[in-house]
């Protein structure tokens, strides 16, 4: 094997110097000029001055001095992936999109997922938008799908947008809170902004504190166009349908992961992917046309409405899956650019007016976060396919046209007159007829802004209903005036009386407010939409999950490798918590090594537990705090738990043996790990929620 590296005799003043050995590069300047020394900059004496010549010095400060870029105003924090778009069948049909003609082939993706209102260095888990931007490295140029993991949104026009991200983010006086709306600004804002309300009812559930980004849909929020070869249109929504399936946190719990592990979401996505379990999402449409749009109850163009998937169901056409992490996270995940106008011929955007902003927001967004309108040619942000133009120079170009021409039209000849424009193949605009006169409106059939809203709070379970109402009430305790209190409550009067008085109640009102004025008179008529539902749309499987199993010195060598086994089986993984990282011998005297130390590796991490204690081990494990902690979340949190007998001391440490319920699974021998396992496969247990509510 190849020497690394040679270290040298340590220099005067201890410094270690390592030369390059066979096979190992030699260090360089930016320039590419060979380094001597690394370690010490240029001196006039050994304890002279730094001398202004040291070229190498200054190009390592300039380049250190400059390694931040700014952050993104939006979507700060946020986690990369790479993989591939398959495309299930010939959609011609319906789009020319060169990527949706040819079942089975594959295009490279890009996928950027991220939080909307914290900034770079905040937490994974806040309630929050999470973002959902695929970029498609098509062999007709890219194409962006910048989404979030919620198909509505908070205003209608790209007027209000910043707006709503000033009052989202922290308060400017005094630079908090920070990842959270849970403060006067915001909910001032949006009780103010009725057009808010069905996005805050999607905001105030469990879609805002997803489990994971693989158990997470995406939408592309917006009405787009699909335009095929003849010319002929159809409106077109786009889903992505996680086949993990939906899973969300309890608020509790996400309070205690940020605590717990800040990059919770990060570091789930990037083991899974480099432990093989490849997140998978189906990419769905809805399309309709003309008439379907004129006919619907609400406005296509609307950003803050759906089409209920029981009106025009998703049609599948391709799977995304995501095999590969990135190479550099600020390489990559930092300078990926998205753009919604980054369209490819087949794809067409609408007059949606919040997208028709996006389109000219997004562009300068990218001049100035990265510096130069040649953002382009950076790798992750450069096309797949050849790329002709005329466009030239600027700060930092990489590629300028080569030759004498630099304009169009001309007349030299063939081979020396550059790219031309090419009316078979080039990207055509839908010509959608545009009429009227100039003038600053809101389309009256925008103005229902409680009708979905009430159809997305009936469609919820009754376990959603009670998280949704606890969300409420919890984020405007944290207002401190009485009026944005009473004035929420007045909207919500408008969607559900009952869902109001729980909320007034909870915020502890004197009096009920009267109910905000409308726009337009409420529905009632909508009918529920179970597609709607995270826990109606639950995986019904455990594949993809982590289970925490705690273990003391002693612990049962056939439960726990029956255990791994029947996990492995399920496509699970297993993490071992101990009391200390050095980890126990089993039964049969085998070392069994740590994932986490106890009081590192808390409960809340993990998607279900098994608690193995020996006779001799479990007297410990309950005089230790953070072991009773460990079971008390796990049981508060709805969690499955598989136990030994010996566990029952742990239970007894915490005054619930007397609560334990059909989602405490007890192993009396190996063979009882196959029910704990299929019992996980419902994710939760969530009959015991109101139960511990009470207690």
């Amino acid at each position: 094997m190849a020497e690394r590296f040679t270290f040298t005799n340590r220099g005067k003043g201890g410094e270690t110097h390592q030369s390059a050995g066979q096979g190992t590069p030699v260090m360089t300047t930016p320039q590419g000029a060979p380094i001597a020394d690394n370690q010490n900059s240029l001196k006039g004496g050994t304890r002279g001055p730094t001398l202004l010549e040291d070229h190498i010095l200054r190009e390592k400060l300039f380049k250190f001095d400059h390694e931040r870029i700014p952050e993104r105003v939006v979507h700060a924090r946020g986690m990369g992936a790479k993989g591939y778009f398959e495309n299930y069948g010939d959609l011609s049909d319906i789009t020319c999109a060169d990527i949706f003609q040819r079942a089975g082939e594959q295009t490279e993706v890009f996928v950027r997922f991220s939080t909307v209102a914290g900034n770079k260095g905040s937490a994974d888990l806040p309630r929050d938008v999470r973002g959902f931007a695929t970029k498609f490295y098509t062999k007709e140029g890219n194409w962006d799908l910048v989404g979030n993991n919620i198909p509505v949104f908070f205003i209608q026009d790209a007027m209000k947008f910043p707006d709503l991200v000033h009052a989202a983010k922290q308060e400017p006086d005094r630079g908090f809170p920070q990842a959270q709306t849970a403060h006067d600004n915001f909910w001032d804002f949006v009780t103010l902004t009725p057009e808010s309300v069905h996005m805050l009812m999607w905001a105030m559930s469990d879609r805002a504190i997803p489990r994971s980004l693989r158990f997470m849909e995406g939408f592309g929020v917006h009405s787009f166009r699909f335009v095929n070869s003849q010319g002929e249109s159809k409106f077109v929504k786009f889903h992505w349908k996680p086949l993990q399936g939906l899973q969300s946190v309890v608020w509790n719990e996400a309070l205690k992961i940020n605590g717990a592990d800040p990059d919770f979401h990060r570091r789930d996505l990037w083991e899974s992917i480099q432990n093989g379990d490849y997140p998978e999402w189906e990419l769905g449409v809805q399309v309709f046309d003309d008439d379907f749009a004129d006919q619907f109850e609400f406005d296509i163009l609307d950003a803050t409405k759906i089409i209920p998937e029981e009106q025009v169901p998703v049609r599948p056409i391709g799977k995304m899956v995501l095999n590969r992490v990135v190479d550099n996270f600020f390489a990559e995940t930092e300078q990926v650019a998205f753009c919604t106008q980054n369209i490819v011929r087949g794809i067409d955007h609408s007059n949606d007016p919040l997208l028709q902003g996006r389109n000219f927001s997004y562009l300068d967004t990218q001049l100035k976060r990265l510096g130069s309108p040649n953002f382009t040619n950076i790798p992750v942000n450069a096309p797949r396919c050849p790329v002709h133009h005329l466009l030239q120079d600027g700060h930092m170009t990489m590629k300028n046209p080569t030759g004498r021409v630099n304009y169009e039209p001309n007349s030299w000849a063939p081979e020396a007159a550059g790219p031309r424009e090419c009316p078979e193949t080039g990207f055509q605009s839908h010509p959608t007829p545009v009429e009227g006169v100039k003038e600053r409106v809101r389309s009256e059939t925008f103005a229902d802004h409680y009708s979905q809203a009430r159809q997305f709070y009936i469609s919820q379970t009754e376990i959603e209903k009670r998280h949704i109402k606890s969300a409420f009430v919890f984020e405007l305790s944290k207002c401190e005036r009485l009026d944005i209190r009473e004035r929420m409550v007045s909207h919500l009067l408008n969607m559900d009386k009952d869902l109001a008085s729980d909320v007034a109640e909870g915020l502890g009102l004197k009096d009920m407010p009267d109910a905000a004025e409308a726009a337009m008179t409420p529905r009632t008529d909508l009918p529920e939409s179970p597609a709607l539902s995270i826990l109606l749309n639950g995986p019904k499987s455990f594949k993809g999950r982590k289970v925490g199993v705690l273990v003391s010195e002693g612990v049962d060598a056939a439960i726990f490798k029956k255990l791994r086994e029947t996990l492995e089986g399920e496509g699970a993984r297993l993490a071992v918590v101990a009391p200390t990282i050095g980890g126990v011998k089993d039964s049969d005297g085998n070392p069994l090594a740590a994932d986490e130390k106890v009081d590192g590796g808390p409960s809340v991490i993990f998607d279900a537990v098994a608690l193995l204690p020996s006779d001799d081990g479990v007297d410990d494990l309950a005089r230790d705090a953070t072991a009773r902690d460990f079971v008390d979340d796990a049981f508060a949190h709805c969690k499955f738990i598989g136990y030994t007998p010996a566990a029952r001391k742990l239970f007894d440490s915490i005054g619930i043996t007397a609560m334990l319920d059909d989602g405490c699974i007890p192993f009396n021998g190996p063979d009882d790990t196959g029910k704990f396992i299929e019992a996980c496969r419902d994710v939760r247990y969530w009959p015991r929620e109101e139960k511990v509510d009470q207690f």
